[in-house]
């Protein structure tokens, strides 16, 4: 895979990954998710779909893919990889090694193949060189458990200074976004921490796109 030149190039301001709740009202959730692209930079969303049936999660990404795309931003579905042609989504993004590579011929390669949850360094190394469109690194598994920030800082570093696909850093909290911009991220990724108080969301995003300031690079 390609990595990184050797000379330092300025750095694009890094951008906003909205990660949705689980959705299974779209047309109620769809006012929420429109104020909150309004906040902020947001390049893409991220749609967690609740365990509904197969027409109702197409007829729901349907329904706010238009709200995000009217953005201009990007909508992902969280695995379904088989629904994002049939839901006019942009791409999805896959847990793990083995549901990215079982899942990357139905995307690529006109959508968007992002992965998540590598467990190891080989893994994400493997993902980019697959053609993963980028890596994300910190985000919770189905238990709510994640690694220690400063490790997920660590690997956001490794992958910022060495490679040129593209690195979300999942921030739990406002506080680890600053952090995760100066670690490299191109994009921070914001979770359910955003949505817990509904007449704050669009307060926490503008305060996060406040955060996405490139550290000057020293001469």
């Amino acid at each position: 895979m390609t990595s990184r030149p050797n000379k330092a190039e300025p750095r694009p301001k890094p951008r906003l990954y909205l990660v949705t709740p689980r959705v299974g009202d779209a047309d109620a959730f769809a006012p929420a998710l429109a104020a909150a692209l309004a906040a902020g930079d947001v390049a893409a969303v991220l749609l967690r779909l609740s365990d509904i049936d197969e027409r109702s999660k197409i007829n729901a990404a349907k329904t706010l893919g238009r709200v995000v795309q009217d953005h201009g931003a990007a909508l992902l579905l969280d695995g379904h990889a088989e629904l994002v042609a049939r839901a006019g989504a942009d791409g999805a993004h896959l847990a793990g090694l083995e549901a990215f590579t079982q899942s990357l011929e139905q995307l690529k390669p006109d959508r968007i193949a992002g992965a998540g949850r590598m467990e190891t360094r080989h893994d994400a190394m493997t993902a980019a060189e697959l053609g993963c469109d980028y890596v994300m690194f910190g985000e919770p598994d189905d238990d709510g458990e994640r690694p220690a920030f400063e490790a997920i800082e660590d690997r956001v570093s490794w992958w910022a200074e060495v490679f040129e696909a593209q690195c979300v850093g999942y921030a739990a909290s406002a506080s680890e976004v600053e952090p995760l911009v100066k670690a490299g991220a191109d994009f921070v990724a914001l979770g359910d921490w955003i949505w817990a108080d509904p007449e704050s969301v669009s307060t926490k995003i503008a305060d996060a796109d406040r955060h996405l300031v490139v550290p000057e690079i020293a001469v």
